[in-house]
């Protein structure tokens, strides 16, 4: 497997795939430090700990002094009120990147997620440099933070990889699963190819398993050195293993009522004469 040098900081390191990449990534880098919200307890003497909220943009940058590489993973991670999702998935994000420009990280790798095209046809194959089209507030999120990436990647020099994830479980266990299924060993297999890649200056590609009915090209991962081992047919959860009959890919989330039912009522403010 590949070996890099130097420390990682990992954010959302207390999160579901968080706790994938930090079991596959211990053989990879020399040391992870790892950051969260949540409280979190060393492994080892190469694991660090900082508990930080994405809002500390001081404590970001002082965690990733003399760090090679970020990986941001933390935020909310499925449909929610707008405003907590631009506090906490737009803004944190930024301040991920400003902190690692602050602090001259040389790479950033981001958990985007394929929700940012799930308003696509199902039967319409995807690739990353077709328009965005979310399927909720939380797709529209990790847009955003796609175009933070672009930016910090663009005017300020940071080598970025966007991973658009697709659904990261330890199996499938439903028929749009079949098309989006990505296995914890590709997951972590996916952020290696990112943050070994030479020559990187900005890419986006689909972090899915090699999954038979897939929706995704899967040439810019490739391209990066990604080639998935696991592929959903091969772990069949029943006799109903059909492929996803919605009419885009993202499912349920695409529906109005995911998305209206998580917002907060918005109160009308006053002003007396």
């Amino acid at each position: 497997m590949t070996r890099l040098d130097g420390e990682w900081l990992l954010t959302g390191a207390a999160g579901q795939i968080g706790g994938i990449l930090r079991t596959g990534l211990r053989s990879v880098v020399q040391g992870l430090r790892l950051l969260d919200i949540k409280p979190l307890t060393a492994d080892s003497s190469s694991e660090r700990v900082y508990r930080l909220d994405l809002q500390d943009l001081t404590g970001l940058t002082e965690a990733m002094a003399g760090v090679q590489g970020v990986i941001h993973l933390a935020g909310i991670a499925d449909e929610a009120d707008f405003r907590d999702l631009t506090e906490v998935n737009i803004v944190g994000t930024y301040h991920v990147f400003e902190a690692a420009r602050r602090a001259n990280v040389g790479r950033v790798i981001f958990a985007s997620s394929n929700h940012v095209t799930g308003f696509y046809p199902t039967g319409v194959p995807v690739g990353p440099d077709m328009a965005v089209r979310p399927d909720g507030f939380y797709g529209v999120s990790k847009a955003a933070g796609e175009a933070v990436a672009r930016l910090y990647a663009d005017k300020f020099g940071l080598e970025v990889a966007c991973l658009r994830i697709g659904s990261c479980l330890p199996r499938p266990t439903e028929p749009r699963h079949r098309h989006t299924w990505l296995s914890p060993r590709d997951a972590t297999a996916a952020f290696v190819a990112a943050m070994a890649a030479p020559d990187l200056r900005y890419t986006t590609f689909y972090a899915v398993s090699a999954n038979e009915l897939g929706w995704w090209d899967h040439e810019p991962g490739r391209a990066l050195g990604y080639h998935p081992s696991e592929s959903a047919e091969c772990h069949p959860p029943g006799s109903t293993w059909e492929p996803a009959t919605d009419s885009v890919q993202g499912g349920v989330l695409a529906t109005p009522a995911y998305t209206l039912d998580r917002q907060r009522p918005i109160r009308a403010k006053f002003t007396r004469s």
